[in-house]
């Protein structure tokens, strides 16, 4: 298995309008290659427009945001392709759908980077990021999850968390933490 990136992927919409969410992405030879699940507004749009840019951000706000219904992130205009990007991305790589391939539970998407801009200096990594990041994966997948596995999970990436984050990281900690919440609530029968 190939070395996968998480990062938050804009896709241009058929309308003209950009759809923001966080998605891993893996590089094979020339291609970066993304593998949204079915159904999803990523893979829609992919289908529809082919373009698409990764936004590689520090502020782990945008993607807890994208997962607890927080989309209202600040947009620019891309260079190259008519597509948006994260306005607060420290680089962003501007992306056009070579070809597709196939499959029922995630397609394969091969693009070819079209441009690589860089917006601001890298500041390193921070372990409460990470944790907010895994989290985020956690979120994304609570109908496949056992909320004991869940719950193990989120556990241990608190102490990463309470020991090394900053104020937008914990905004993000605590957005994750409803969502798991109001998920439970909704689905009584699933809660340990």
């Amino acid at each position: 298995m190939s070395l996968i990136h998480e990062t938050l992927l804009s896709t241009a919409t058929p309308a003209g309008g950009t759809h923001l969410a966080p998605l891993g992405f893996r590089r094979e030879g020339e291609f970066v290659v993304l593998a949204p699940f079915h159904p999803s507004r990523t893979l829609d749009n992919l289908r529809a427009t082919g373009l698409a840019a990764l936004n590689q951000s520090d502020d782990v706000r945008v993607f807890a945001g994208c997962l607890t219904g927080r989309r209202d992130w600040p947009l620019l205009p891309c260079a190259h392709i008519p597509c948006g990007r994260l306005a607060g991305a420290l680089s962003h790589v501007e992306l056009e759908v070579a070809r597709v391939e196939e499959d029922t539970l995630r397609p394969r998407f091969l693009c070819r980077e079209v441009a690589v801009c860089n917006h601001a200096p890298f500041p390193g990594f921070n372990r409460a990021q990470a944790a907010v990041i895994e989290a985020c994966i956690l979120v994304s997948r609570l109908a496949m999850l056992s909320p004991e596995k869940v719950d193990r999970e989120m556990d241990y990436l608190a102490i990463a968390v309470a020991k090394t984050a900053g104020p937008r990281e914990l905004e993000a900690w605590g957005w994750l933490q409803e969502r798991i919440a109001a998920h439970r609530a909704a689905h009584p029968a699933e809660s340990p």
